[in-house]
């Protein structure tokens, strides 16, 4: 059943179930839960948007996601190598190198992102949001952060080098012991906050729009928004779970291990809902606010908090940290490629990537007011927006679409049940993979072109 290649022991494994949930949680756990969940179940009516999410996590998202681990633990290889053990002569590994190109397109625009994250941090730790900050004085700052090239690059590059120390420590002395360490705080600051937000006056209020059901404020768009989030806040699509898959030692039931990633994914995007809501019901904001929730409406609200800039300096701490475990299994896609196809080590493929991810990098951060050239680079769309729409939305669907149809079809869902020891629901999630999986995430990748070439 399991015939993992000869090169194993030199590539490295997870020491435990524990250290592989840590560890693949938080390549799932990211800047989608805290940042984008809130706000997009926000423009869509709150809890009917939640519900819709958590019935297309449980019968789409897992089924994905354990065909992901089956593949990357049967074969005990990064994406490109998964498909090539199984069907070498053929065009399916070029599926594996989209999954590479996609995770290190993603990680260039990633880190420009999650530096902004950084760089409020260290606004709340000066005492940035003691005062009142109306909310014109909140948009004003962030477009002077996200404009500044300086700032921009230098965090992006900051972030490029704690994601690198990582990565290059290897598997288990660098990507699991990061996680041991980085999750429980990021659980603790998680479950802190949270409880702080609903002890605020008026947090029923926003408890209610997290949990309440208004079908009727859902638009077919919004039942779009809702599988997108299910499918990608994952991290599906890209190679990660494949990657991390092959590090799964062949002992742990791999069934337990993905759905314990699911769990934790989706409990922390409910808790982050919990802490954004209640916050801005307490002050009276509105909850559809959009992208510029956390670093423009956020910061208005800090000083009317009771020990408001220790909120502040917790919540961006948990940000950064969500952010941080995210770039690692990014990086570790691409590096885990040139370790097993390129015969590389790690320090070598780790002091490539840092410059060229950071080349591309840069103009993504011009491109947010920096350089007029990259503000306005195809279509009227900056180059950072251009690259989460062709690597965050497009590819990561391509490649969702084409692993499902592998495993399902090609390998063969027979094959992948192998590895997760043919657990009892199996018939279901064999229907899954092979029919719904498929057009639901051909239904999203429709929705992203369509709305690529409406604009």
């Amino acid at each position: 059943m399991h015939a993992p290649p000869s090169k194993t022991q030199s590539r490295g494994a997870f020491g435990s179930r524990l250290g592989f949930i840590l560890a693949a949680a938080g390549s799932a756990i990211g800047l989608g839960n805290i940042w984008r969940f809130p706000y997009t179940a926000g423009e869509n009516g709150g809890g009917a948007f939640v519900l819709l999410y958590l019935v297309f996590v449980i019968g789409l998202g897992l089924p994905v996601l354990l065909a992901e681990l089956s593949l990357g633990r049967a074969s005990k290889s990064n994406p490109v190598g998964a498909f090539k053990r199984f069907f070498p002569k053929t065009l399916w590994p070029y599926v594996g190198g989209l999954g590479v190109l996609t995770g290190f397109g993603i990680l260039a625009f990633y880190v420009v992102v999650a530096g902004w994250s950084l760089s409020y941090l260290g606004r709340a730790f000066t005492g940035t949001f003691d005062g009142a900050i109306t909310a014109e004085e909140s948009g004003v700052l962030f477009t002077s952060i996200i404009s500044n090239p300086t700032e921009t690059v230098a965090l992006a590059g900051v972030f490029l080098v704690l994601t690198a120390v990582v990565v290059r420590a290897g598997v288990g002395g660098g990507i699991e012991l990061a996680s041991k360490i980085l999750m429980p705080v990021f659980f603790v600051l998680l479950l802190v906050l949270a409880g702080r937000s609903l002890t605020l006056p008026g947090a029923d209020e926003g408890v209610a729009f997290l949990f309440g059901t208004d079908f009727s404020k859902l638009t077919g768009q919004g039942v779009m928004s809702a599988l997108g989030q299910a499918l990608f806040s994952l991290s599906l699509g890209m190679g990660a779970m494949i990657t991390y898959g092959s590090y799964l030692p062949d002992k742990e039931n791999l069934p337990i291990a993905g759905a314990a990633v699911a769990f934790f994914d989706t409990a922390i995007a409910l808790l982050g809902g919990l802490i954004i809501f209640p916050a801005l019901f307490s002050q009276g904001v509105a909850p559809d606010e959009g992208p510029g929730l956390v670093f423009v409406v956020l910061p208005t609200i800090f000083h009317s908090l009771p020990m408001g800039n220790l909120f502040a300096i917790a919540f961006y701490g948990l940000l950064s940290i969500a952010a941080l475990t995210s770039t690692i299994s990014l990086m570790e896609v691409v590096v885990a490629y040139f370790v097993d196809e390129r015969g590389w080590n790690r320090n070598k493929s780790v002091l490539v990537i840092v410059p060229a991810t950071l080349m591309l990098a840069v103009p993504s951060s011009l491109s947010q007011g920096g350089m007029d050239f990259f503000t306005d680079f195809i279509g009227g769309k900056g180059f950072l927006d251009t690259q989460d729409i062709l690597f965050g939305n497009i590819s990561l669907s391509v490649g969702a679409l084409l692993i499902s149809i592998f495993v399902g079809w090609k390998w063969g869902a027979k094959e992948a049940l192998q590895e997760m020891d043919n657990f009892s629901l199996g018939g279901v999630w064999s229907i899954l993979i092979r029919f719904a999986a498929p057009i639901a995430v051909g239904a999203v990748l429709v929705t992203f072109v369509v709305g690529l070439f409406g604009e």
